[in-house]
């Protein structure tokens, strides 16, 4: 395990995606300051549709265009307004990126939602999640697979020096496989997805795009050995919704990295972001309890905060991104 190779430094601290505010220059700024050994490409919700997960995403399909339709995004006849703009914000961020980061020569991390949580969002023309079709979920996941392909290569060719570590967003994974989607009058749900074909689909994405990825789940019930079994580098997941740890150590025994989300994203009600050593703590607390030696912790995982931070203030965001970075220091000083 200790002579496996990780796609981020040891040590190393990020961000999940979304940040709170408008200021894309800002954002960045912020990142870049923060956390220099495994940087992130911000997301910024509160700039509105296609800033949001799902239109971001939808925004880099290929030959699937999408639309706004009663607030929600829905598979389109043809390209329109909506969809521009999303593509339009996502090639904003990436040229401040390349204006911030131009010299930055390590791992940087890009996120875009996975193939099930965007099939349980996008809706059909005629109604309905795509989620209700299987056909049109592989679909989904062929241009999804393409259009994250062309997004690293946009992002590399702006960062020559830098590697993509891509995060697939899933925050819908354990919703799918339970079957507890539910239908648009509220009296149903979509059959559940079988783990071997959301594995697949996962897989699909893994595989295709080709370069390191992680899922992410901060949702409770993370199925950890079917992201496991896709390929994927690391998962990230929200330590505080942990509530059985032997999954999690099989996971980690087998080869899987952690993105650990060990702080809060909002602030508690003492009005303090938990200190540096804290959050240390508790990652090495949780690695000790699964029994691993503490050589091995600060190569294997990410010190990250729980979720996005959009609904932070920008201080307290600020405040959590520091003290990941620091804990991740500390742990690589063990």
């Amino acid at each position: 395990m200790t002579d496996q190779v990780w796609p981020w430094p040891a040590g190393a601290a990020t961000g999940i995606g979304s940040l709170p505010g408008t200021d894309i220059a800002e954002a960045q700024r912020v990142v870049l300051g923060e956390l220099p050994a495994l940087p992130h490409l911000p997301e910024l919700p509160a700039r509105g549709p296609g800033a949001d997960l799902i239109g971001r995403t939808a925004g880099l399909l290929v030959e699937l265009p999408v639309e706004l339709y009663t607030g929600r995004w829905r598979v389109a006849p043809r390209p329109g307004r909506d969809l521009r703009r999303a593509r339009d914000l996502m090639e904003r961020d990436l040229d401040q990126l390349a204006e911030q980061a131009e010299e930055y020569a390590g791992p940087i991390k890009v996120q875009a939602g996975g193939p099930l949580t965007l099939a349980a969002s996008l809706e059909l023309p005629i109604g309905g999640r795509l989620l209700r079709d299987p056909g049109a979920v592989r679909d989904l996941t062929g241009s999804l697979t393409e259009g994250l392909r062309a997004h690293v290569a946009a992002v590399a060719r702006r960062l020559p020096r830098a590697s993509v570590l891509l995060q697939l967003d899933e925050p819908s994974l354990p919703t799918v496989l339970a079957g507890r989607v539910p239908t648009e009058s509220g009296l149903g749900a979509y059959r559940a997805v079988e783990s071997a074909d959301a594995a697949a689909l996962l897989r699909t994405v893994v595989e295709g795009v080709g370069v390191p990825t992680v899922v992410h789940c901060c949702a409770p019930d993370v199925p950890l050995e079917l992201i496991r079994s896709t390929g994927a580098a690391g998962v990230a997941l929200d330590l505080g919704l942990l509530t059985e740890l032997d999954p999690l150590g099989e996971a980690i025994d087998a080869g899987l990295g952690l993105l650990a989300g060990a702080v809060p994203t909002r602030a508690p009600s003492t009005g303090q972001a938990p200190t540096s050593a804290q959050v240390a703590d508790r990652v090495r607390q949780l690695w000790d309890r699964l029994g691993f030696p503490r050589r091995q912790l600060a190569q294997q995982v990410v010190v990250t905060p729980a979720c996005g931070l959009a609904g932070a203030s920008p201080e307290y965001a600020r405040v959590v991104l520091a003290a990941c970075r620091d804990a991740g220091r500390r742990l690589a000083e063990d």
